[in-house]
């Protein structure tokens, strides 16, 4: 089967969205599939660009054996919001583009975030007899409107006309939550069209370990109880609870809040922490993707937190990733979260309310008094990773669904002609 994989981000980016993709693209190569990705050079999460990225409008290149095509799309200031609105716009237009003289496929497989893309590829695919299944990873426009970052009505009748449209001319949408499939189905997804795909975490590269390891020792970690954050800091994270959780225990000396990550958010929070005069968090830039297993087994445990106004049921990729490591999680969500019954049924941590800062000080403090039932819990993170969330596991499912959506179109369109 001819595979190609549309997205906007992918290493050496980094982060945990770019890697699973990688991921996916390395694991359906190796099933004898042929894989051909197509995304834009890459620019967020470096601290250095390569070389190689740096000059031309289109490139191919190879990465872990998967033929990558790039193209240059137009870079927008990372802090405005309007910006970000038409670099959304921009990586449609110019990958839907790119997508019509992309090698011939069996089937696309689009990644959503931004919707434009998923929208322009769809029309692409319809115009190539391509059929398109597109990934959806985060609910827009509904997030941007909780976040208060869409306000005006008039685009939010567009981007939900946009949705619908969407929903209406994929051939399958997949979701990594049931939660995230019922608003899909809701804005005009055929229910026998919706699929439910978790997220995986690597269960190989992300394992159990002693917590003195390189990074420990090199950013002093070894003699404090080190409470983690690695990933973005944006507008959906809330790092304001965290510092606010930290401000709580500041006069607990031995516990230090190691806070790894980029985004537009993070200098507002780092500004705050400054002006409380908070000495027990430790600030890092994002990381390269293979010191991330090295952070998270060199804490004791690891947070997730979502804006309270955000009520999508929203699972952070991160949650698997520190069940993976074998440690505790203390998340601070919405109600409406998907990753709360994921963390209840594991018994893997302790969830506690969204923007409430004294709430997860408590879960921190409570895991840091019972070593024995923060160990527990990690083991058990650990195990239901192994069981529901092993990246054979769940690429097994996404290439069983690509192979159905290939057949039926084939079956469609002969039985058409």
């Amino acid at each position: 089967m001819n595979i190609l994989l549309i997205t906007i981000t992918y290493p050496p980016e980094i982060g945990g969205g770019q890697q699973w993709i990688y991921e996916l693209a390395v694991s359906l190569q190796s099933r004898g599939h042929e894989v051909t990705v197509l995304t834009g050079y890459p620019r967020y999460n470096l601290s250095v660009i390569p070389p190689q990225y740096r000059h031309g409008w289109h490139m191919s290149e190879d990465l872990g054996g998967v033929p990558v095509r790039r193209i240059r799309v137009p870079a927008f200031p990372r802090s405005s919001k309007l910006a970000r609105g038409l670099e959304h716009f921009a990586f449609g237009a110019w990958l839907g583009t790119a997508a019509l003289f992309a090698p011939r496929a069996d089937v696309a497989l689009v990644f959503s975030p931004p919707l434009p893309l998923p929208w322009f590829a769809c029309l692409v695919g319809r115009l190539r007899h391509v059929p398109v299944v597109v990934n959806i990873q985060d609910l827009f426009p509904r997030e941007a409107i909780e976040l208060g970052m869409l306000t005006n009505r008039w685009l939010i009748r567009g981007f939900e006309g946009m949705e619908r449209e969407v929903h209406r001319m994929a051939a399958a949408i997949t979701v990594h939550s049931p939660g995230n499939r019922e608003h899909v189905i809701r804005h005009g997804g055929a229910a026998e069209r919706v699929y439910v795909t978790y997220n995986w975490a690597d269960t190989d590269r992300i394992r159990p370990a002693p917590r003195q390891n390189d990074f420990a020792r090199q950013h002093g970690l070894l003699d404090r109880f080190v409470v983690s954050y690695a990933g973005t800091m944006g507008w959906a994270q809330d790092m304001t609870t965290i510092v606010d959780a930290a401000e709580c225990l500041r006069d607990r000396s031995d516990i230090l809040f190691l806070l790894v990550g980029d985004g537009v958010q993070k200098q507002q929070a780092q500004a705050r922490s400054e002006t409380l005069g908070l000495t027990n968090i430790l600030w890092l830039p994002m990381q390269p993707a293979a010191i991330y297993p090295q952070i998270l087994v060199a804490s004791d445990m690891s947070m997730i937190n979502l804006n309270a106004h955000l009520r999508t049921p929203v699972v952070p990729s991160k949650l698997l990733n520190i069940m993976a490591a074998g440690r505790p999680v203390a998340a601070s969500l919405p109600a409406e979260s998907d990753a709360r019954s994921i963390i209840d049924e594991a018994g893997c941590g302790i969830s506690v309310p969204a923007g409430d800062g004294q709430a997860l000080a408590a879960a921190i403090l409570k895991l840091a008094a019972e070593p024995d039932l923060a160990h527990e819990m990690g083991l058990r993170g650990r195990a239901y990773v192994e069981a529901h969330f092993a990246r054979p596991v769940c690429t097994a499912q996404t290439e069983a669904l690509l192979e159905d959506v290939k057949t039926e179109y084939r079956r469609r369109r002969n039985g058409s002609s």
